[in-house]
């Protein structure tokens, strides 16, 4: 689940940085890169994805670091696309700009059926119902100690304090991960999706090193479950599954990367969305203070609004027909889910931030057909329980200065946002 791109696109100076501060419409339609991650980086990229839902909703770009693509950015292409798995295939990766070929990381998202559904369905009651009723005192408990370590009244990095605390804590959960090594977690997350010189990692070496340390962690841990009755955790459901006892180590890795970033980026990146669009929108605010039981409906409004992950790949299988546009077998199709998600053609004033939005659940942020996310639920109860203490201890959450955003045109998050909470007046 791994970007990259040139040498020369990671230079600041460089054309791909410039380009992300353009007026969309100064540019021929064939000169549109709507996946270059200076766009996501400088929060400039609406504007791009709206030229192209008006006027080349099916668009093919023939030349970008990524290679060509073709990119599909309205609600109706995109859960087309979705859902034609006969059509349009997952394997070999998900993401645009995936290293497939020099460290091939094999997951069951990046499988079609029937490998797919056989690895998923091991570890999807991971986050069933009756694993989620488990995990709700144990999040309440986790998200009650960190807010009530924050320093009310002084500036702190929310993304650091909060979003990544919260999130790693329950990866650990999910893994029955060594609490004291979560921070651990976190790194390899990070290490995973991040492009080579943006302060992540240097190069791609370096991406393959640490990911090969986390396998040869996690293989411990696999040795040791193996060996143990079968519990409710990752590592056990995937030493014991039917599907998965028998993976080859890369297997084992990739499908590790896969949990272990939809298990973090999403949830974290909509944690810090929440507290943004509510300081934002201090109206929406208001109305959530005075009807929380309008959390579940703001949690659902941050997640579309904020599209976490900004787009999913796919490969043609055959010559087909998209919009009135031809796509050739082998042809690259991405998803832009962050466009979808804002399709005027889907929904009304889709650029606003409205908790109590009618049919709000009816986004794109966790896909559609066999590859919809298996988390969706935990990670919307952990949001939801993070609102519901909030409003109990404090008047509003302030950010008091500029956030900084992931350069990803995949992980569409945050790295860092500065923020004063008031405490609430009793």
């Amino acid at each position: 689940m791994t970007e990259t791109v040139t040498m020369e696109a990671l230079d600041p100076l460089t054309d791909a940085a410039r380009r992300a501060d353009l007026d969309p419409y100064t540019l021929p339609l064939d000169q549109i890169q709507v996946a270059n991650p200076f766009l996501f980086a400088r929060d400039t990229h609406h504007a791009w994805f709206k030229r192209l839902r008006d006027e080349a909703p099916v668009h093919y770009c023939a030349d970008s670091f990524f290679g060509p693509y073709w990119s599909i950015t309205r609600y109706a292409d995109i859960v087309t696309v979705d859902t034609s798995h006969d059509t349009f295939s997952s394997e070999p990766a998900i993401t645009i700009g995936d290293t497939e070929n020099t460290f091939p990381l094999p997951m069951f998202i990046a499988m079609d059926r029937p490998k797919h559904d056989e690895q998923r369905k091991v570890v999807s009651p991971v986050t069933g119902a009756e694993n989620l009723r488990h995990f709700e005192p144990i999040i309440r408990e986790r998200t009650i100690d960190v807010l009530d370590q924050l320093p009310v009244g002084k500036t702190f990095d929310w993304v650091e304090r909060v979003s990544v605390e919260l999130t790693t804590r329950m990866l650990a959960t999910l893994f029955d991960f060594p609490f004291e090594e979560r921070h651990k977690l976190t790194r390899w997350s990070d290490v995973a999706t991040a492009i080579p010189g943006m302060g992540i990692i240097d190069t791609e070496e370096q991406r393959h090193q640490e990911l090969l340390g986390c396998l040869e962690y996690f293989t411990e841990l696999w040795n040791e479950r193996i060996n143990t009755p079968p519990k409710n955790d990752l590592i056990s459901m995937l030493t014991h599954g039917e599907a998965t006892r028998n993976m080859a180590p890369m297997e084992y890795l990739g499908n590790l990367v896969l949990l272990i970033v939809g298990g973090n980026d999403t949830t974290r990146s909509t944690m810090t969305a929440s507290a943004l669009g509510l300081h934002q929108n201090p109206l929406q605010f208001e109305k959530l203070v005075a009807h929380p039981e309008l959390i579940d409906s703001m949690v659902a409004e941050t997640i579309r609004w904020q599209t976490p992950l900004a787009h999913m790949r796919r490969i043609c299988k055959e010559d087909t027909e998209l919009g009135g546009q031809h796509i050739k077998a082998g042809d690259k199709v991405i998803m832009w889910y962050v466009s979808g998600n804002r399709d005027e053609r889907f929904m009304e004033n889709p650029d606003a931030f409205i908790i109590d939005r009618p049919d709000v659940r009816r986004h794109l942020s966790f896909g559609f057909g066999i590859h919809r996310c298996m988390g969706n639920r935990l990670a919307e109860l952990q949001l939801r329980i993070l609102w519901e203490e909030i409003l109990l201890r404090f008047e509003r959450v302030e950010v008091v200065g500029e956030e900084q955003r992931t350069v990803s045109s995949f992980v569409h998050g945050f790295t860092a946002m500065p923020v004063k909470l008031h405490p609430l007046r009793r």
